[in-house]
């Protein structure tokens, strides 16, 4: 993977070279880790390789290197689909302007870590319904999951975890490039001891939010199997919806015990279905 840069990043670079320092230490990994990069008036290296200043560098974006120079971390195809870095680190994404994962008062990445607890990941077999960036699936793998299901329909936020540092791979994940409302159908009856359920917002898709899609959860967990569902929350007065309270009473009719939890709702699949 080539360096990444941020407005902050690209900032305390050209700062380096106006004081005529020989090297600078800062990250090229959204603060994954720290580096030496030696810069000069003209541009700056980085293990061995040369690169060029940015002649514009924008706030809220993340710039790659394409081979050939820097370009945004974005892609257009029916949504506007783009990374954006955080003053914690680990970014978020965007679509359509529409922030994906809570930022204001946590890292995403500390915030999944948080909700994975609830499930006690440790030797589960997991379904993750919505990856986004993986924070999810990597809280699992630290946690000693057994084996961790995402899936992700997404092409481009695909991409955008192949170009995040902080997105997982390796043993015991199996990204799926799939629609899991679909999908969900083809699993086997009780083959999941844990669900982690992180959709968009039910006016982008309301199918994962609906009693069908809750039923299928509740068929493919094996009894006493835990579900964190993560709704937000929005306001009902601009919202005119009580989301929170709906999830709730429908993981109910598929069998389950739910409460409100935090920012979500959190379920224990019953022994009746």
């Amino acid at each position: 993977m080539g360096p990444l840069l941020t407005l902050k990043v690209h900032a305390a670079l050209q700062a380096a070279a106006r004081k005529g320092l020989a090297t600078v230490e800062c990250s090229l990994d959204l603060d994954r880790s720290g580096t030496s990069v030696e810069v000069s008036a003209e541009h700056w290296s980085w293990q061995g390789t040369r690169y060029p200043f940015l002649g514009a560098c924008k706030d809220r974006t993340i710039y790659y290197w394409a081979g050939q120079d820097f370009q945004p971390a974005a892609r257009y195809s029916s949504s506007l689909i783009k990374l954006v870095p955080t003053q914690w680190g680990p970014p978020t994404f965007e679509i359509d302007g529409i922030k994906m994962l809570p930022t204001a008062k946590a890292s995403p990445y500390e915030d999944a870590k948080r909700k994975v607890a609830l499930i006690r990941p440790r030797g589960k077999q997991i379904l993750d319904t919505c990856g986004g960036l993986g924070y999810f699936a990597s809280w699992c793998l630290l946690g000693q999951a057994g084996r961790v299901l995402s899936y992700e329909k997404n092409e481009d936020v695909v991409w955008l975890r192949g170009l995040n540092p902080w997105s997982p791979t390796g043993e015991g994940l199996s990204l799926v490039r799939g629609d899991v409302a679909v999908e969900i159908a083809s699993l086997p009856d009780q083959s999941f001891d844990a669900v982690l359920h992180d959709p968009p917002r039910f006016g982008i898709a309301g199918e994962l939010y609906s009693q069908a899609f809750y039923d299928q959860l509740a068929r493919v967990l094996r009894p006493r199997g835990i579900l964190f569902h993560y709704t937000g929350t929005p306001n009902k007065l601009t919202s005119g919806r009580d989301v929170p309270n709906e999830v709730a009473g429908r993981l109910r009719k598929a069998g389950f015990a739910a409460e409100l939890h935090g920012d979500g709702v959190l379920a224990t699949r019953g022994h009746g279905r």
